[in-house]
């Protein structure tokens, strides 16, 4: 594992490594060289440590009894104690890169292990619409917000999957195996799990209203 990251400036995203479940060593290393900044949270650290990755800032309520002078070896650091208990770790570390208008970040360990860690990190994207580009990624999944029209040109029978937060309507789609016209989707009660591109090229999705979260899927 590489200890330092190439990018030194606000081009590509930022990386927040989380608390959940770890993800694979090389889609790591490939986050790691090109992130200019690197944002660990606290409960995490102990675990970032041992694997020699350069860190340059630490946030978090450190209420787990770690001591941030632990972290000599990783200066120069920065320590951000963010002690609001109304809002989660991760997202304190995006009102954070907000405030240093960093437009966009890659999360990872942000799912897997605890369920309600999980899912409270997927649908919490929806309320950074306006304000932070996130791209949550682990072993098996790439989940992030739509734009009310989006296209990308995917292979044939990628699997992609649209989770609505909340209530989302007026969703039409095209070259997926699965098509939506004009249709709904409501969390708890109808979503558009398990779908799939039907050939080679672009795929389209517009929607009216509501926050559509898209998951590209690897089994």
């Amino acid at each position: 594992m590489s200890s330092h990251h190439i990018v030194r400036d606000d081009q590509e995203p930022a990386l927040i490594i989380a608390n959940g479940q770890s993800c694979d060593a090389e889609l790591l290393g490939q986050l790691l060289e090109w992130s200019p900044l690197i944002l660990v949270l606290d409960s995490a650290i102990e675990r970032v440590l041992p694997l020699g990755i350069k860190v340059d800032v630490v946030l978090g309520d450190f209420d787990r009894g770690f001591v941030p002078n632990q972290l000599t070896s990783q200066h120069p650091i920065e320590i951000v104690y963010a002690p609001d208990q109304n809002k989660t770790d991760l997202e304190k570390a995006f009102d954070y890169l907000i405030e240093r208008k960093i437009p966009a970040v890659n999360v990872i360990w942000a799912t897997g292990r605890r369920a309600d860690h999980s899912i409270s990190n997927m649908t919490n994207i929806v309320r950074y619409r306006n304000h932070l580009k996130i791209v949550i990624l682990d072993d098996h999944s790439k989940i992030f917000l739509l734009p009310r029209r989006f296209e990308k040109w995917y292979t044939k029978n990628t699997i992609i999957s649209l989770i609505p937060v909340g209530s989302v309507d007026g969703i039409t789609t095209q070259n997926l195996v699965y098509p939506l016209q004009n249709d709904n989707l409501i969390m708890g009660y109808k979503t558009g799990s398990s779908n799939a591109v039907a050939d080679d090229g672009i795929v389209r999705i517009i929607h009216e209203s509501g926050d559509l979260l898209m998951m590209e899927c690897v089994d």
